[in-house]
């Protein structure tokens, strides 16, 4: 008997599997975007309202905040991975139990860093470097920050859960009502309160627990297995291990890839004020054509998951074509758009002519080519989706950290230029890329064995 889906649910083990898709990861793209907006906007407001002190003191910690949250957002994919499976098998108890297993987990996770964030924010900022200047701002922030981390966990978690059963449509709905909700609340925070940076993070935790509260309710009000139950909430070993086995790999390699970042970062700090600038501002453009591309990371693990527990491994290489595809397109699209309006779109966030014009060279050598960025990880998705994530996190780590961190100490230093620099960036995308094709075409073979065995076995 299957399990029954909603009218917002994508069934990705039958029919189709293009438009299907595409109604998935829509949302998951839309959903990704609305955040980077209204992260923007939390910059916007307090960089205009309370000044560049604060400004700088609330950009300063996003690399901190991403390095102690990356672990259980990894735990997350490894939740909908299982779910999916589950999903894809019609075992609803397995369903039922990875639900209450990880939403438990959620609620740890966040309670554990919410306490050592907080505790520990000063002596982080401190070890960062952060400017003295600053630091009192940004201790101020990080400790309320931090605070709404079981809110933050329990989100990500939820909608992790949710998309795997092929819903993508009702996170966006609560995520857009949040963020519209922390615009508000900074302007009231901020302008009429002048609370500076606590109004900004004030506002950021009390929609994280809106946001958070709306998918607890919606999980709560589900049906069958997928209905959240509170006295039913507990830890079951079985799946906490399975969920460790996809999501602690890919949490690790979050993780080790932001600490790669700041060796990146230092290095382009070394070419100057102005050059920060305009790598900055063109960080923050590709991070919208990231965002889009990578629904279609989420889009390959949620299929291939559901279909591999349906034993439809057929399906498999044809989720994973048409992912590259999509993929393809939007990274060429949004790219090569990003790299052609590159000066309009720098100059959203300075109209220094000398940042404008550096924040262009770092379009023109990324964004011409980020569509290479998500063919890698829709290959990593891929594989997540079919069992194997330490794999795919050891070759993303050598392919992609360990060859740009070597190109820094090397080449980088014989022919310094920010150029150089960034170009380490699409090389390493390519050769990632290859060697995870490699990677997908020996894991395939073996994990499409088992199922077979399995299925010869019920026979």
């Amino acid at each position: 008997m299957f399990m029954a889906r909603g009218r917002n649910q994508v069934d990705m083990i039958n029919g189709s599997i293009a438009d299907k898709l595409l109604f998935f990861a829509v949302p998951l793209m839309i959903s990704s975007v609305l955040q980077l907006l209204f992260n923007a906007a939390d910059i916007v407001v307090v960089g205009r309202f309370a000044g560049s002190a604060s400004l700088a003191a609330v950009g300063s910690t996003s690399s901190l905040i991403n390095l102690t949250v990356n672990l259980f957002i990894g735990l997350s994919v490894g939740a909908n991975v299982v779910v999916a499976r589950y999903a894809g098998a019609n075992n609803e108890e397995g369903v039922s139990k990875t639900i209450h297993t990880s939403m438990l987990i959620s609620c740890i996770g966040g309670v554990v860093i919410a306490i050592f964030g907080f505790f520990a924010s000063r002596y982080l900022l401190e070890l960062m470097g952060s400017p003295v200047d600053v630091i009192e701002l940004s201790t101020l922030y990080l400790k309320i920050y931090f605070l709404g981390m079981p809110a933050t966990m329990v989100y990500n978690f939820g909608a992790a859960i949710l998309r795997a059963h092929g819903d993508t449509k009702r996170p966006l709905y609560y995520l857009t009502l949040a963020g519209v909700l922390n615009v508000l609340m900074n302007l009231f925070f901020v302008v009429i309160l002048k609370m500076d940076v606590a109004g900004v993070a004030l506002a950021t935790i009390i929609s994280q627990y809106v946001s958070a509260t709306l998918i607890v309710i919606c999980m709560h009000n589900e049906e069958g297995a997928m209905k959240l139950r509170f006295d039913e909430l507990q830890i079951d070993t079985s799946k906490l291990v399975e969920i460790i086995k996809i999501g602690l790999p890919a949490g690790l390699q979050g993780t080790i890839f932001s600490l790669s970042n700041v060796v990146i970062q230092a290095s382009v700090n070394s070419f100057g004020s102005i050059v920060i600038a305009g790598n900055s501002a063109a960080s923050n453009i590709e991070g919208f054509v990231y965002a889009s591309m990578n629904a279609f990371y989420q889009a390959a693990i949620t299929f291939t998951s559901q279909n591999m527990g349906a034993k439809k491994t057929d399906r498999v290489t044809k989720i994973l074509v048409r992912c590259q595809l999509m993929v393809v397109v939007i990274g060429l699209v949004l790219g090569l758009a990003a790299t052609y309006f590159g000066d309009v779109l720098v100059g959203i966030y300075s109209n220094d002519p000398a940042v404008i014009e550096a924040g262009v060279v770092r379009l023109s050598i990324i964004c011409r080519l980020y569509f290479l960025c998500g063919m890698m990880d829709v290959m990593v998705g891929s594989m997540r989706g079919i069992g194997y994530s330490v794999l795919p996190m050891i070759v993303s780590l050598c392919g992609a950290c360990g060859f740009r961190l070597l190109w820094v100490a090397t080449y980088f230093q014989m022919h310094r230029s920010i150029s150089v620099l960034y170009a380490s960036y699409p090389i390493s995308w390519t050769i990632t890329f290859l060697c995870h094709v490699l990677c997908f075409l020996l894991v395939r073979k073996k994990a499409f064995k088992k199922v077979n065995q399995a299925i010869q076995e019920n026979a």
